[in-house]
Formats: structure tokens, C-alpha cells, sequence
């Protein structure tokens, strides 16, 4: 089962499930949000809330996509309280492209930090059921004004050096009244960041993450299948300028999904009622690790069976003014 919110045809918010081949409404409820919380304070599944309240209309999601009529899969009406973060390093394979950026060339022998991390996680990132692993790498991206609906441009600010893909799946949550996180479900997502600055001192990584991303089109409610096989690519033009299966996943992590969300909910920062939470899992498959020098207009492509439509955004820079501070 898989949930979209988009804007129908007569410029209303509408939720929608696609299940067994078919995208309909669901009756009574608007947004992601609401159905969620609305589980939550209930206690019960979001398929047993939309079994509830029926399904309507039929509604063809590909046309609202092409439309520009998909809105990301969640979202607040406030975006103060949607947080967006990640997770980093817990891909096998994930440290390469990462060491390449930070390898120590004064002594060829040494272990960068990032390697460090990824053997802690490699050593203590699974641990048995209802136990708490290894922390993992930790980043923050920004609130919900940085989420860019499906189909819309990544803006990237004139100042950044870089603009690239990360093809990842982000985790969806809602914060119950009591303070209970809860997952909704999980979304491929574009980790959008700046490889260039971070490149420079890995210091810099906090700086390179405060960006825009963007996930959807689509929801996919339950469990993370084990084994995720998908493709990122970009296109310049007409041309596909390049293209690599992603893969993600339990199976192909080195962390268990359960062992990222505890250290994320460990914070009580993070368990504010009634706030979102979008987080990213991390990827083992960038562009920038190949070469690859994107460019305004080229366009980030990525798709993954289980989740259904692909995510698909264009990459445009915004001229960007550093303000002067006032002192009062």
C-alpha cells in the first residue's frame, strides 16, 4: 500500500492510496498528516483508518504528476515542525566514496574518521532485537520549507560549490500527543548536498547538508523491504549523462533501521507532540564519486519498484545575498 497527497482538479488538497493496482481516494481526509495522527491516537494501523473510512474516486497519479500536482507524501502545516535529517555511512559500500573525499594522503595507512565510523558500524550497527547499537554518522538538513514537492526544481543556492544527488529512502514519522514517534511509512528520496564543500574538510559537513532535498511521489506504508534494488541517473537534455543501480535495504545496510531510529528518537527534542520527521538512511551511490560535475537544468532521476512512481527534479540555482547583521 502506498499514499500521495496531491492538489485535485479542483485545487483542494486530497489524500490517496494506491493498492492492488488501483489509485483511489481516500474518503474524509486530506492529508497525510491528519490520517496518521488520527491512527495514532486510536491505536491502529493506517490501513485499518482507511479501510474505515472507504476509498472513493479513482485518480490517475501519473497525470497529477506530470502536472506538477503531487505534493511531497507528508508534510505540517506549520514546517517549523517538520524536521528533516539523515543518517550517514550505513550503506555497505558507502565508506568508498566518502573515503575518496577524505583520505588522509600524508600517511596511506591510517583509518580516516569515516572509515572509523563505518567499521563501528559494520562491528555494532545490527545488534540483536530490542537492543541498542552503535550511534551512527548524524546530520540535520533543515525544517519543512526545505522539502520541494516531486517534479519542482532543487534550488541551489549561488554560493554552494556543488549541487548533487544522494538517492536514498527516507523514513516518515509523526510525534504522538504523548510523545510517541511513529512510523507512517518510507519514501525514495533526493538527499540533495554539497560533495564539493564537504570534500574540502570534512569538517564542512554540516554546511554541505543545509539544503534543500525532496522525496515522494509516493508513501510506501509497512515494513522496508530487505533487499531494495533501484536506479539513479541524470539527464542533461536528451541525454542520460549518467546512470548506476542504487541498492538499499537491511540487507545491504550495516545498520538495522530499528538501530537508526532509536538514536534518533533517543533526544527528547525529537519526541515534541504532534511534530514530523522526515529522516534519510544514507546511499553507497553518488554521482560526484564517478566525476560527474552537475549543472543547472540537468535533471535528477530516481526510481525503485517498491515505492511506484520515480522522483524526478530539476537542478536550478538561485542567486543567493549573504545579509549584513543588524546590531540593536
Amino acid at each position: 500500500m502506498r499514499l500521495a497527497q496531491i492538489i485535485d482538479d479542483k485545487g483542494k488538497r486530497a489524500l490517496v492510496v494506491t493498492a492492488r493496482g488501483e489509485t483511489r481516494l481516500v474518503k474524509g481526509i486530506r492529508t497525510t498528516y491528519a490520517l496518521a495522527m488520527e491512527a495514532l491516537e486510536l491505536g491502529e494501523p493506517i490501513r485499518k483508518r482507511i479501510a474505515a473510512r472507504g476509498i472513493g474516486a479513482p485518480v490517475d497519479l501519473k497525470a497529477a504528476l506530470k502536472e506538477g500536482r503531487v505534493l511531497p507524501p507528508i508534510d505540517h502545516a506549520d514546517p517549523a515542525h517538520l524536521l528533516v535529517t539523515g543518517t550517514g555511512l550505513t550503506h555497505l559500500g558507502s565508506a568508498e566514496g566518502r573515503d575518496k573525499m577524505h583520505k588522509d594522503l600524508s600517511d596511506a595507512s591510517k583509518l580516516t574518521d569515516s572509515m572509523k565510523m563505518f567499521k563501528m558500524g559494520l562491528e555494532g550497527g545490527k545488534p540483536a532485537k530490542g537492543q541498542v547499537g552503535v550511534q551512527p554518522e548524524w546530520f540535520y538538513k533543515g525544517d519543512g520549507s526545505t522539502i520541494t514537492p516531486p517534479g519542482h526544481p532543487l534550488l541551489s543556492p549561488s554560493f554552494a560549490l556543488d549541487g548533487g544527488e544522494e538517492p536514498e529512502i527516507a523514513g516518515l514519522y509523526v510525534v504522538g500527543k504523548d510523545g510517541t514517534p511513529a512510523r507512517v511509512g518510507f519514501a525514495l528520496g533526493n538527499e540533495f548536498s554539497d560533495h564539493v564543500t564537504e570534500r574540502q574538510n570534512y569538517l564542512f559537513l554540516a554546511h554541505s547538508k543545509l539544503r534543500v532535498s525532496s522525496i515522494g511521489p509516493e508513501a510506501l506504508v509497512g515494513d522496508l523491504p530487505l533487499d531494495i534494488k533501484g536506479t539513479s541517473r541524470i539527464r542533461r537534455g536528451r541525454e542520460v549523462i549518467w546512470e548506476k543501480p542504487f541498492i538499499s535495504g537491511e540487507q545491504n545496510m550495516s545498520h538495522t533501521i530499528a538501530n537508526l531510529e532509536a538514536h534518533h528518537f533517543k533526544y527528547e527534542l525529537f519526541r515534541r507532540p504532534g511534530d514530523v520527521h522526515v529522516h534519510y538512511f544514507g546511499t553507497a551511490t553518488l554521482s560526484f564519486s564517478d566525476g560527474i560535475s552537475t549543472q543547472p537544468g540537468d535533471v535528477f532521476e530516481i526510481e525503485a519498484e517498491p515505492f511506484g512512481l520515480p522522483l524526478a527534479n530539476k537542478l536550478k540555482v538561485v542567486k543567493t545575498k549573504i545579509p549584513r547583521v543588524k546590531v540593536l
